[in-house]
């Protein structure tokens, strides 16, 4: 089948063979082709090559990848929507506004000799204003997006026999850990990827905290405290039902620095410094307490049974909303790190350039316009350097 330019994917005259039989058939096809001058196509070439024809923007090429490489419906009618260009629509559009404002800056710089006063124009001012709004949106349409796309790591840690393995499979629906009274059972770590209402959440379970002897346990305790290191969010479970009195107290005065620092420990503290921790209560099955949750600040203390499944719900529900996920996702589209990092960039170009309109700085006002509209311009490919377009197509599989 012949594909002629500029209509075919890559913009490029484009022949494709279809063949009929095994593999073994389709194998003597692609060997006869290559004997004949072709090459291997390099992960992404066609994307690639869409891209630097103009065929696709960047957000669009990126949406081509996403869209494989989607984990729920979710992500891939959003990965769609990217692709079909909702999400640089949104960047074209404010873009024109930057381009639209540094003109009527530029005119103000022209005219400078002229008693009229520009920047203090209540027009101006209402227009940049309503700018930022834009962008606080924009903002958060991207949050969701990443969160769609990358999900979130979390990190289920706690001393041993508290149950960390049966909230996993609680959690994944599977028995994906061993689960036996016998302390110590989970000495490595144990990853399960699952989905909350289409929210892809990296579940990962470790080996229980404690002072020991045992090299094996040792290296087990060790690849804890690194997976803490770099999870989005720990879930610090506690056996209830062994110690009522010691889980009392940690409820009513979690997230104290000494409460965390004498739950933790000093090792595990360092290592998770940053991280939000969330404390656990489990099994609330054997103390006939009811399952609960008490928000305390952006983190929570949540009882519930994860062998029973007693108050894992109110769980995911805590997950989704600290990661910033809702489940009405009519309208929105596929995001990564790198476009939220050029947002938020630009966000605070776009602040500063009010900053100095107020002050009557037209030349920085304009200057900082100009960095704004250059962040947005990463997303969309316009201003990209070949190390990020390198990267970005690397990541695609062989030929697409």
């Amino acid at each position: 089948m012949y594909f002629a330019n500029p209509k075919s994917y890559t913009g490029e005259d484009v022949l494709e063979l279809q063949g009929h039989g095994s593999p073994a058939v389709m194998n003597l096809l692609l060997t006869r082709v290559l004997s004949l001058g072709a090459r291997m196509a390099r992960p992404g070439e066609f994307t690639e090559r869409a891209f630097l024809n103009d065929k696709l923007d960047l957000a669009q090429a990126e949406a081509v990848g996403d869209l494989i490489a989607s984990s729920s419906h979710a992500s891939a009618r959003a990965a769609v929507r990217s692709l079909s260009g909702v999400f640089s629509e949104q960047i074209y559009s404010i873009n024109k506004e930057l381009t639209d404002l540094r003109v009527y800056i530029e005119a103000a710089l022209d005219f400078a000799e002229e008693e009229i006063d520009f920047l203090s124009s209540g027009e101006l001012q209402s227009r940049v204003e309503n700018l930022q709004l834009r962008f606080a949106e924009l903002k958060k349409q991207v949050k969701h997006g990443r969160v769609l796309r990358e999900g979130i790591s979390v990190v289920i840690a706690g001393a041993p026999n508290a149950g960390k393995s049966s909230l996993l499979n609680c959690l994944s629906g599977e028995d994906s850990a061993i689960v036996t009274h016998v302390a110590g059972t989970t000495r490595d770590v144990l990853r399960e990827l699952i989905q909350i209402d289409g929210m892809p959440v990296r579940i990962i379970d470790t080996a229980g905290l404690h002072q020991s002897d045992d090299p094996v346990e040792q290296e087990g305790i060790k690849r804890a405290l690194a997976e803490m290191k770099q999870a989005n969010r720990i879930l610090w479970l506690v056996d209830s039902a062994s110690d009522q009195l010691a889980a009392a107290t940690l409820d009513k005065q979690f997230l104290s620095s000494a409460m965390r620092s004498a739950m933790l420990g000093e090792e595990t503290e360092k290592w998770a410094a940053d991280v939000p921790v969330d404390l656990v209560l489990n099994k609330c099955d054997l103390t006939g307490e009811p399952a609960t949750i008490t928000k305390v600040g952006e983190n929570v203390v949540i009882s519930l049974s994860a062998k029973t499944g007693e108050g894992v719900e109110l769980l995911k529900t805590h997950l989704k909303e600290v990661a910033g996920f809702v489940d009405d996702n009519e309208g929105s589209f596929i995001a990564r790190s790198r476009h939220l990092d050029a947002v938020q960039r630009a966000s605070v170009s776009i602040s500063a350039a009010l900053k100095q309109m107020h002050l009557g700085n037209a030349e920085l006002a304009a200057e900082d316009f100009r960095l704004g509209q250059d962040a947005l311009s990463e997303i969309t490919g316009e201003f990209s350097s070949d190390d990020l377009l390198g990267e970005i197509f690397s990541s695609f599989c062989i030929g697409k």
